[in-house]
């Protein structure tokens, strides 16, 4: 991308994090702790017609189209208190930066006098349309930008004026999706950054903000955002096993807020990719070796998302980090040596062969090991990660043939959490009857 372009892009993105932030700080009025719906609710009916196209043009006018909606909204997130008074909301508002109002000729006066007396034919009477900034409403004619800004509008929103957006048959609302997803980010950012948190903390500092949902069922939707991460090709919070069955309103909402802290936590997620220790520190086998995943714990298809601003592909930027990879075969190297070691095979030893290191990357494995009883040559392929078990891994396609070509001899070794606390689990045979081959990238070639 050249300079101007980036330039653009990156003053795009604060345009719309300017919006962002007035979005989630609306001078909403607010009485006994009380926050007054009526702001949210006309600019979500904006949304709606725009999104629905009853809006093509920058001039949202006071009629039953608009004043429809808003009582819509109003009906879910209003209580007694609030009155059922659209017009308010389309006067005031005002107040907000982004909010202009087109005056009807000769009506500067009727107009200057709203704040003392401000009824619906007064508010009809003075004012054509109001319009937004045109930044503004282009964002929203986009369905990315426009979730994001939906998002930012729940900021807003007392607890007590979640009810009207609870999901149906105790489905999680869009609100709950909303706040677990930015639990979980703000996590995986402090993670991916080597800063400490507490899981459990979160939890519990999340339950109040919720309906009524348990510490395991708050777990359990991290699983899912998890997935839902892994899916969009990227690293997910370690501990938070991903279920991939996951609710599509939050699969929505995760992405949306992913495209809205994408420069945090790529930045974040190239970080980790880099920090490489030079040297591992030995242990002992028994403890680095975990068993490993079962095919119906991970993704049985690839999933497409439905847009990226940016596209990342943690595991190929991964792959692509050769320093990382040799230090998970350095590492490897040497467990396999103390294998050998610890059944008394010290002649076996020095014959362990770090065959990438020794003949080059195209051999279909990494290093040439044997088996400590009938001396059988093992060929050991390595996959190392600092991120999760379940992190998604590259594999050439002449890796996977040459598993195929020796079953018996081969074995993947997948080294996980390799920066902090090394773990590893083994895959023997070919690597098909384990994983999910998912193909993301063709070759094209001219016949």
């Amino acid at each position: 991308m050249d300079h101007a372009r980036k330039s653009e892009v990156l003053d795009g993105l604060m345009a719309l994090s300017a919006y962002i932030d007035d979005f989630q700080a609306l001078n909403v009025n607010r009485v006994g702790g009380h926050a007054s719906p009526h702001k949210v609710c006309m600019l979500l009916a904006v949304m709606d017609l725009i999104e629905q196209r009853v809006a093509t043009t920058n001039e949202i006018r006071f009629n039953d189209a608009l004043t429809d909606k808003f009582r819509h909204h109003m009906e879910m997130m209003g209580s007694e208190r609030d009155r059922m008074s659209p017009h308010l909301p389309f006067y005031h508002l005002k107040s907000e930066r982004f909010w202009h109002h087109e005056l009807l000729p000769g009506k500067e006066s009727v107009y200057q006098s709203l704040d003392q007396s401000n009824s619906q034919s007064r508010v009809k009477n003075a004012v054509a349309f109001a319009y937004l900034d045109q930044e503004l409403f282009d964002y929203l004619k986009y369905a990315v930008t426009r979730e994001q800004l939906k998002s930012a509008l729940f900021e807003n929103i007392d607890v007590s004026q979640r009810e009207g957006l609870r999901g149906a048959l105790g489905g999680w609302s869009r609100l709950e999706c909303e706040l677990i997803t930015r639990d979980y980010l703000d996590m995986l950012v402090a993670e991916l950054n080597g800063h400490t948190y507490s899981k459990a903390e979160h939890r519990r500092n999340l339950r109040p903000f919720l309906e009524d949902r348990s510490e395991g069922a708050i777990e359990y939707k991290h699983q899912n955002i998890s997935a839902i991460l892994i899916d969009l090709g990227l690293p997910y919070i370690r501990g938070y096993k991903p279920a991939f069955n996951y609710q599509g309103l939050l699969a929505d909402v995760a992405t949306a807020q992913v495209d809205l802290r994408q420069i945090q936590l790529l930045a974040s997620a190239d970080r980790l990719i880099e920090d490489v220790s030079e040297e591992r520190s030995e242990a002992e086998w028994d403890a680095v070796v975990e068993t490993k995943p079962e095919l119906e714990e991970i993704a049985t298809s690839p999933r497409i998302r439905k847009y990226a601003p940016k596209h990342y592909n943690y595991a190929a930027r991964e792959g692509h980090n050769r320093r990382l990879g040799e230090r998970g075969e350095e590492f490897v190297l040497r467990l396999e040596k103390r294998r050998l070691a610890s059944l008394g095979r010290e002649d076996l030893v020095d014959k362990v062969e770090w065959t990438s290191k020794t003949r080059g990357d195209g051999a279909g494995y990494d290093i040439r090991s044997f088996n400590g009883e009938t001396e059988q040559e093992l060929f050991v392929e390595v996959k190392t990660t600092n991120s999760g078990k379940y992190q998604p891994f590259m594999i050439s396609d002449n890796e996977v043939a040459f598993s195929e070509e020796h079953p018996d001899q081969y074995s993947l070794y997948r080294v996980f959490q390799f920066k902090n606390d090394p773990r590893m689990f083994t895959l023997y045979g070919s690597i098909r009857q384990h994983v999910n081959l998912l193909v993301r990238e063709y070759t094209a070639a001219f016949k």
